[in-house]
């Protein structure tokens, strides 16, 4: 801990009033009721009120001169002051209400302020802790309940509502920092990241894959096993389809927030066999109208 008269910047030869002048000059700028959400502050507003706490009391600030007790207050070397320590739960060891009395005259709005301040410290609410929860595509549509093992080695379980977006945030009230006194615990905020499926691509509520198809499908046609978010399903292959024929399963995308779900879609791709097909090489060199089909003109397909 930093020399307290380091901290409230005044000479060790400082006068009562001195000492007394140079806190309330940084109480003033520095409390967290006037500075909310500044946590670099608020630290400093604690470390002040910690060496006024010591150098405004007269006796206290003589043991320090002489070396009795340390910057925090504690015996040296082994013996502390319970009443400079009764609230280290919350933080800081600082938490009485010397050097308040010393605002009643000059400043009486201002040290009912620090009191309501320090009142609020003793009863805070707790942090809000984050994570982040990485989830399967297939999960994120139908959903799921996901085990989180925290960093401290606790665990977590999140239910995952259907049709989560990636980044989306999950709160679980009172599963995040301890309070202080009644201030209870603050929530666990759940970032959801959306793994990627190759197989699939997510627009809105609906879905898109990309099926490969063999020739004889394409052109003959017949049912063919397509995987979705939830499972497979049988679907029927036109006559005559194409690469970029797009095919629709309805109900098969995500769930929709006003209910229902959104579509499937699934964009056929003719692959042909990886080795050569002599049967089939000798069938296309016999077609004339084949050779004659010319897929590059305008209107040709």
């Amino acid at each position: 801990m930093r020399d307290p008269y380091e901290v409230l910047g005044v000479a060790r030869t400082a006068t009562a009033a001195e000492i007394q002048k140079a806190y309330r000059g940084l109480a003033k700028k520095l409390h967290p009721d006037l500075n909310p959400g500044d946590k670099a502050a608020e630290e400093k507003f604690k470390e002040v009120a910690g060496a006024y706490d010591l150098l405004g009391d007269a006796e206290k600030r003589r043991r320090f001169d002489a070396g009795e007790i340390d910057a925090a207050g504690a015996e040296k070397p082994q013996y502390r002051y319970y009443r400079d320590f009764a609230a280290e739960d919350d933080g800081h060891a600082y938490t009485s209400n010397a050097g308040f009395a010393d605002f009643a005259e000059a400043d009486d709005a201002f040290a009912e302020l620090l009191r309501r301040g320090q009142r609020a410290r003793a009863n805070r609410r707790g942090a809000d802790l984050h994570y982040r929860l990485p989830i399967e595509f297939s999960e994120s549509i139908a959903g799921a309940t996901k085990r989180l093992t925290l960093p401290e080695g606790g665990t977590l379980d999140v239910k995952i509502p259907p049709g989560m977006l990636d980044g989306q945030v999950l709160r679980l009230k009172g599963k995040g920092a301890p309070g202080a006194g009644t201030g209870g615990p603050g929530d666990a905020l759940i970032e959801v990241e959306v793994l990627p499926d190759p197989r699939f691509t997510r627009e809105g509520d609906d879905i898109t894959l990309e099926l490969p198809v063999s020739l004889a499908e394409a052109i003959l046609g017949g049912r063919v096993i397509v995987p979705t978010p939830t499972g497979e399903v049988s679907m029927a292959v036109p006559k005559g389809s194409n690469t970029g024929t797009r095919l629709r399963l309805k109900g098969k995308g995500a769930p929709r927030r006003e209910g229902g779900h959104g579509d499937q879609y699934v964009k056929l791709k003719v692959v042909l066999p990886k080795s050569p097909d002599p049967e089939l090489e000798e069938f296309v060199a016999k077609w004339s109208q084949g050779k004659d089909h010319n897929p590059r003109e305008a209107g040709a397909s």
